[in-house]
């Protein structure tokens, strides 16, 4: 049966088919570096939403603003009769910079971008922020991420108090990712969570139940 992967790849090199620069990226990255099955794959490029949805015959376009784009893919062993895998998502997503987040959850404003480096950076963790080249299987590390998954650790990009202000659910995300891979939390990374903690309680019930109980998608707008 076609995995899930060989999905993703193919969007990939679909995209660079057409002259667009594009990787897998963020938590898919993070756990085949741990030798762990993704649960899902997400790919950045530099094509625009626009561009993507015309390279790809069916698309949902629920994160467009975002620069987000679902691309279905449906998944069977090709044998006459045999059973197909209910159709699963790859989201691609366009390389992007953030512009404010004045509510503290969503950015005021996405400004496509042609440079991964840039899209990285805006991301939350250094573990989420590694980009694949499923070519050949390089990996593309703007911000020590490769090393943090060494060391077990977890790190903002950039300055923590910054990245948790953008969106305070990422102070859970950081707890959640220590106990769930057994890592320890960065000094400054833990510093900040506790100065910040108590603006936890802006972030509504649906999204902490959201965050504790699925993984999320590493550049969707609420979650990167």
């Amino acid at each position: 049966m076609k995995s899930l992967k060989q999905d993703a790849v193919h969007i990939v090199r679909s995209l660079r088919a057409r002259g667009h620069q594009a990787y897998l990226v963020g938590g898919c990255v993070r756990d085949l570096l741990l030798g762990r099955e993704p649960a899902d794959y997400d790919v950045s490029t530099d094509a625009t939403p626009a561009q993507v949805m015309k390279i790809f015959p069916r698309t949902y376009a629920v994160g467009a603003q975002f620069g987000v784009i679902l691309v279905p893919v449906s998944q069977s062993d090709g044998d006459a009769g045999s059973e197909v895998v209910p159709e699963s998502v790859v989201e691609v997503a366009t390389f992007r910079s953030d512009v404010g987040y004045s509510d503290g959850r969503h950015p005021d404003e996405v400004r496509f971008s042609k440079d991964p480096r840039e899209d990285v950076e805006r991301r939350d963790f250094t573990i989420n922020g590694l980009m694949l080249d499923p070519e050949n299987d390089e990996v593309i590390d703007f911000v020590g991420g490769q090393k943090d998954i060494e060391s077990g650790l977890v790190r903002t990009i950039g300055d923590p108090a910054k990245r948790f202000a953008e969106d305070k659910l990422r102070m859970l995300r950081a707890v959640r990712f220590a106990a769930r891979f057994d890592y320890a939390i960065d000094q400054s990374t833990m510093v900040a969570i506790q100065s910040l903690s108590a603006d936890i309680h802006q972030v509504s019930n649906e999204r902490v139940r959201d965050e504790l109980t699925t993984e999320p998608p590493q550049h969707c707008p609420r979650h990167s």
